[in-house]
């Protein structure tokens, strides 16, 4: 590993980097957001598998193809975002962290590798918890977002008073199963204005004008795993700093975006205005 893999910055002090899933919607959403953030990046590469190769995606300003997962593709490679189903990055990140590139999982697929850390950098300065070195030799798993979202707002309404009791109602939409899920909402949807019959191979019931506690017995990932990682998440990011709130997720027929119902009781009355200022925090 060379020494600017080390200290986790190349000598001009300018990244390079590698996202592996960039054909799926969240690789997608990723080679979009990242160039136009702080974050120094001087090349960013799209890795992903064999029915992906050769798409044209942009990236910022500039277009790519995306390219197979090989080891000579992951040379110089400072990080690497796995974007990927968790199969995949579980069966492809050991050959990015070997090149000597710090490993970003996005899909889940590496929370239970040993060493592995969940982390939400906003919620550990909005904690204000003890720095933690940014890169590490295990991989760092991002914060589930709804983890993220329900540990700021407990975290910041707690400022006001103490809390004795919090309840988050989720609404989770068709695109965290990715493209496979809205295709199948959007087919629903039109099936069911026409009278014909709905596809389910995606979620295995009727998602369409629908609010579902769980999905058909034959459906992968169930709702209930994915509840309980958001709430091993949170647990995980907050160091139980904050109260872990009673969480219900729900799925809805919406394309993009979770919703939340968040039910919070003070142990003393304050005014809105107050519990609506420290809600917002300073983040704009």
């Amino acid at each position: 590993m060379n020494r600017a893999h080390q200290t986790g910055r190349s000598e001009n002090g300018i990244y390079r980097v590698a996202i592996v899933g960039a054909g799926t919607l969240k690789g997608k959403e990723l080679g979009e957001v990242l160039p136009e953030t702080s974050f120094p990046a001087v090349d960013i590469k799209l890795l992903d598998d064999d029915e992906s190769l050769g798409q044209i995606e942009a990236v910022g300003e500039e277009v790519t193809f995306v390219q197979s997962v090989r080891p000579e593709n992951f040379e110089n490679v400072d990080f690497t975002f796995f974007t990927s189903q968790p199969e995949f990055t579980r069966k492809h990140w050991r050959i990015a962290q070997q090149a000597g590139s710090m490993i970003v999982d996005l899909s889940y697929g590496l929370e239970d590798v040993p060493g592995a850390r969940i982390r939400s950098p906003w919620v550990e300065r909005e904690l204000r918890q003890a720095q933690i070195p940014e890169l590490e030799p295990a991989p760092v798993v991002a914060a589930h977002p709804c983890a993220v979202t329900l540990a700021l707002l407990i975290a910041r309404a707690r400022k006001v008073a103490s809390l004795r009791s919090a309840v988050a109602t989720i609404f989770e939409p068709a695109s965290e199963h990715g493209r496979a899920g809205m295709d199948e909402l959007h087919e629903q949807t039109v099936n069911l204005l026409s009278f014909q019959e709905l596809p389910k191979q995606v979620f295995d019931a009727q998602v369409a004008f629908n609010l579902l506690p769980r999905y058909g017995e034959h459906s992968s990932p169930t709702l209930d795993s994915a509840e309980r990682r958001i709430l091993s998440h949170y647990r995980a990011i907050t160091a139980n700093a904050v109260p872990v709130p009673s969480v219900m997720l729900v799925q809805a027929p919406i394309f993009h975006g979770h919703v939340f119902s968040l039910y919070i009781e003070l142990e003393q009355a304050h005014s809105i205005g107050d519990l609506s200022q420290a809600i917002a925090g300073e983040h704009v």
